[in-house]
């Protein structure tokens, strides 16, 4: 499974030039926890969470409303995107294994990735996405690549799918290797699937 599978597009963005209230009003009104930051040519510059929104707006110590804080001075907290995103973000490709995607995520603690495709942002994966798309039951998979086999087989029923713990099992019989491995490929990039195990049928 491929990021351009599971990402999300168009992408909202903000402007590094933007306020932090008005960064913060976006995320709440699309329900996203963090946007890419682009310049005024729209391209991508960094990417700001709702953590970054809120690091100079809320007292680290628990007992700061005692005392006065420098850093909850309102004439020193940041005003605009650029002072509180983080520059230089990590990104992924449309083409990226999702799998890579988890993995570069956990091992940097980053909760999404923007999608660069030539240089040009055209999209956004999260965790939720990747969640969403591989913690699915056994009987989703099994009708979604039942329903692929069908169409390959142009509407017929040649092969039966059944999926078992995100296994999917094939049975069936093959008019030769090629058209198996090509029923395998199909089973395997059905989002979900772990893995993929054929039986073959005597003609």
């Amino acid at each position: 499974m491929r990021v351009k599978d599971i990402m999300s597009s168009p992408v909202h963005t903000v402007r590094q030039t933007a306020s932090v209230e008005s960064a913060a009003e976006l995320m709440g009104a699309r329900s996203v926890t963090a946007l890419p930051v682009v310049d005024d040519a729209g391209g991508l510059v960094g990417m700001v969470s709702e953590s970054d929104l809120l690091w100079h707006r809320v007292p680290q110590d628990p007992t700061a409303h005692l005392r006065p804080l420098p850093d909850m001075d309102p004439e020193n907290r940041p005003g605009m995107v650029l002072e509180v995103m983080s520059p230089y973000p990590l990104t992924a490709r449309p083409d990226t294994d999702v799998a890579d995607v988890a993995e570069a995520m956990l091992e940097n603690d980053v909760r999404s990735l923007p999608v660069l495709e030539d240089g040009t942002l055209v999209g956004i994966v999260s965790r939720r996405d990747i969640l969403r798309a591989m913690v699915r039951s056994d009987e989703v998979l099994a009708r979604e690549v039942q329903h692929r086999l069908d169409e390959y087989a142009d509407g017929g029923v040649r092969w039966t799918a059944t999926v078992q713990g995100g296994v999917a099992h094939v049975r069936g019989r093959f008019g030769d290797e090629t058209e198996r491995a090509v029923v395998t490929v199909l089973a395997r990039t059905v989002p979900g699937v772990a893995g993929v195990e054929v039986e073959v049928l005597d003609r």
